[in-house]
């Protein structure tokens, strides 16, 4: 980690924004990692809860073996760290250079218990993880290689992808994708190979173009055709995003201020 920021009214969060996690941004830090680079690590003491404005983190653990785990993909907006006890369950990591907000624990419970909303915003989000583990134990336990990585596909479509734009850039690469989704990297790139043939995308040099949503539904196994119901708890997370202040985070990092 390599720079910090202390007081939130740096920020610059205006009043008009009503978004109950703004409330945090009273005593909220910034922080830049570069790529690669650790947030924390298993069982570091879960002293702070983490906001990301920019880039993307991965939730990783090594198995005894040496395999690693990815759990979890945050990108801007997410807010973690606040589903861990005392210790850190997983290590978080930096996949591109990224900015974040962080926030001290202890503060952020006692506001909670002062703020009803912020409370129940936080109560939602604790929700929403849990049905994403829920999904998550489907994905693996149930779903074929195909299947994984079209959910995937759909799922970043979801959180990141721009409405009208069929090209998806996609920040994490094929073996974090992997690691992921509980399969190898040459699985990956084979199951991709296949959904060229099929026409369901297109692969791009940043990451994929959706050529046929329907062929991506049915290929992951989705009862409906829906897009909004991929995965809805990922929707609850993105939908969190204080749109004025990730904007006002990047215009920070960009300008290099930092104290």
């Amino acid at each position: 980690m390599t720079k910090e920021s202390v007081e939130a009214r740096d920020v610059g969060v205006t009043s008009s924004v009503s978004e109950e996690l703004d409330l945090l941004e009273q005593f909220g830090l910034t922080a830049i990692v570069e790529r690669d680079e650790v947030v924390y690590l298993k069982d570091d003491a879960a002293d702070w809860c983490w906001r990301v404005v920019s880039g993307c983190v991965r939730t990783v653990e090594l198995l005894d073996d040496g395999r690693r785990c990815v759990s979890d993909f945050l990108l801007p907006g997410d807010l973690f760290g606040l589903d861990d006890k005392e210790t850190r369950q997983f290590a978080a990591e930096a996949v591109t250079r990224t900015t974040l907000r962080r926030y001290p624990r202890d503060a952020v419970e006692a506001l909670a218990r002062s703020h009803p909303a912020l409370s129940l915003r936080l109560a939602a989000l604790t929700v929403a993880n849990l049905h994403a583990a829920y999904q998550r134990m489907v994905l693996l336990s149930r779903k074929t290689s195909a299947e994984r990585l079209a959910t995937f596909v759909l799922e970043m479509d979801q959180r990141i992808g721009t409405a009208g734009k069929a090209a998806l850039d996609l920040p994490m690469g094929r073996g974090d994708i992997a690691d992921y989704l509980g399969l190898t990297k040459e699985t990956v790139c084979r199951v991709l190979a296949q959904m060229v043939r099929n026409g369901s995308l297109r692969l791009t040099r940043t990451g994929v173009e959706l050529c046929d949503h329907r062929n991506l539904h049915a290929q992951a196994g989705n009862r409906t055709l829906d897009r909004r119901c991929v995965t809805a708890p990922q929707i609850w997370r993105r939908n969190d995003t204080s749109k004025a202040l990730v904007s006002r985070g990047r215009d920070l990092a960009a300008a290099g201020r930092y104290d």
